[in-house]
């Protein structure tokens, strides 16, 4: 709606930017090299961070940057994932039917990889993503996974991808001792600090082929103020703000407008027009 209004070619602050032109922080950068020691020496890891902090587009990116030919990236999300839907889930990427019987799987799984692995040369990596909302069981069952050659080499890489909760309510637990002193690296996504916010947004309005500038230094400040550093509510705010300064017939935005749109947003829709209302009479 406002791309036009904006000379935008592509909308900026959307979920499905294409991976090489996605903004990559330092931290980013660093926990992509970590990942990537991770495949290349089949550990085990855990990537952790809070709500909309990025999680999945950094395993987007990080599974972009694995050629084919060299890497097989087995990726699930299932928040109700259970041990015998965890073998047929990863059965089917690499093109084969799971057994009704799990342990049968599981050994169908193991001879799949070495194949893949001596066979093809090529390394195997498999992510499990929302991995805070499953059950010990299938935590404990993942884990399994790297027992091969009676403990004495890794047949794989194997990536936990969560929130915090991850950690905080579970691998640190006595109880899940047994997987946690398996895992040898710990990986947290922290929220963008001012000056990353500040590079988000300059990375998807050069996206979006935007030539002009739209936020002065005060409205990006807060965005960063309102939005915490999480990604996902920067995507929010600028989204909000651009639309309301598309039916303002604005092209700067200032620090105001965006702390306009972030008070309204949580405003019911008559209140919202009574502030409209005043907003106009103000800038009268």
């Amino acid at each position: 709606m406002y791309e036009e209004f904006f000379e935008m070619e592509h909308t900026p602050f959307v979920r499905n930017i294409p991976v090489d032109r996605l903004y990559r922080s330092k931290r980013i950068e660093e926990a992509l090299g970590r990942l990537r020691y991770t495949v290349d020496n089949r550990r085990f890891s855990v990537v952790m961070a809070d709500p909309g902090c990025g999680k999945s587009t950094l395993m987007r990116m990080f599974a972009d940057m694995l050629p084919k030919e060299e890497y097989l990236s087995l990726y699930l999300s299932d928040s109700k994932l259970t041990p015998r839907w965890l073998y047929a889930g990863l059965l089917d990427q690499m093109g084969l039917e799971a057994k009704i019987n799990r342990g049968e799987s599981k050994r169908i799984l193991q001879r799949e990889i070495e194949n893949v692995s001596v066979s093809q040369g090529r390394k195997v990596v498999c992510i499990l993503d929302e991995a805070h909302l499953l059950d010990k069981e299938t935590l404990e069952e993942f884990r399994f996974l790297l027992n091969c050659n009676f403990d004495s080499e890794s047949p794989m890489a194997l990536i936990l991808v969560g929130q915090r909760e991850l950690w905080d309510q579970k691998l640190r637990l006595q109880t899940y001792a047994a997987i946690r002193q398996r895992i040898y690296m710990k990986i947290f996504i922290d929220r963008l600090d001012a000056s990353e916010v500040r590079g988000y947004i300059a990375s998807h309005l050069a996206y979006a082929g935007c030539k002009m500038e739209l936020f002065t230094s005060d409205a990006e400040e807060e965005i960063y103020k309102i939005s915490g550093g999480i990604p996902r509510e920067v995507n929010s705010i600028c989204e909000k703000t651009l639309l309301y300064a598309y039916q303002e017939q604005k092209r700067l935005i200032d620090a105001h407008m965006v702390r306009f749109v972030a008070d309204c947003e949580m405003m019911p829709t008559e209140e919202i027009i009574n502030a409209q209302d005043v907003h106009t009479r103000c800038a009268a």
